[in-house]
């Protein structure tokens, strides 16, 4: 969320040189953007690199950034949660988020989490504050969530997402139709679902509408919300093939499906 929609990107180096940056892609269901320099490389110095795995509440650790625009502050802290799970700009769910009390505000977002080691262990990227101000609970991006992402995003200048190519319905309507799963909304032309035989909400040629498939597990993971299926995608990949376990009136039907490419 730092640099989206950003007209001008500028890196100032430890040494004060000010460099233009240009973005190489970005993964906004993780908060995450990757921007190039053309400096040399005998000026650039890179961090050393932890892992997230293996944390424990309680470690201490230290967050910089820039916060209020105070330049190259450092803060200090313990790891005061593990695992939390917090919303990306897009409301997608971001897991196994690293909660700490190291004081986190406006200016730090992007900045290293660091364990005592000076390794870097998360992105800072939100705070818990009803005022929007620090107030004892800050996030950061794992650092192995972002390990996955960034040569992806070197690469292809985005992430490639799996899914199921469907489309559904709204909590609220499912709450009206007393529906306990993922109702389908919508297929996509020639989509995994589609393929595999999936049928969405549509209207008969007498105009009444006939409800789609109700998704209520994939594989033994049971679906009641968007973010569940959001959060059974994330642990996926494409090519991977999902059992998915849906009722179509009233009946309990199974179908295995080939996880692809989504934008």
């Amino acid at each position: 969320h730092v640099v989206n929609g950003a007209q001008d990107v500028e890196v100032t180096l430890a040494d004060g040189s000010v460099w233009k940056a240009k973005p190489v892609g970005f993964e906004p269901e993780k908060d995450l953007a990757v921007i190039k320099i053309d400096a040399p490389a005998d000026q650039l110095k890179p961090i050393p690199v932890g892992k997230s795995t293996g944390l424990k509440v309680g470690q201490s650790v230290m967050a910089i950034g820039n916060p209020f625009g105070f330049d190259h502050t450092l803060t200090t802290g313990v790891i005061s949660g593990l695992d939390r799970e917090i919303r990306s700009p897009t409301q997608r769910p971001i897991q196994g988020v690293i909660q700490t009390d190291a004081a986190i505000n406006p200016g730090n977002s992007g900045g290293p989490l660091l364990d005592s080691n000076g390794r870097l262990i998360g992105m800072n990227t939100a705070i818990f504050s009803p005022s929007g101000a620090y107030a004892g609970i800050g996030f950061a991006v794992p650092v192995d969530h972002i390990g996955r992402s960034v040569p992806e995003i070197l690469e292809h200048g985005k992430v490639t997402k799996p899914g199921l190519g469907l489309t559904i319905a709204s909590p609220d309507v499912t709450r009206r139709l007393n529906i306990d799963g993922l109702l389908l909304l919508s297929l996509v032309p020639n989509g995994p679902a589609e393929k595999a035989g999936l049928r969405a909400t549509a209207r008969t040629r007498f105009g009444e509408v006939r409800l789609g498939d109700v998704i209520v597990r994939l594989n033994d993971t049971r679906m009641k919300t968007v973010d569940d299926l959001f959060r059974f995608l994330d642990t996926k990949k494409v090519g991977d093939k999902v059992t998915v376990e849906y009722l179509r009136e009233n009946k309990t039907e199974k179908v295995e499906v080939v996880l692809e490419r989504v934008n």
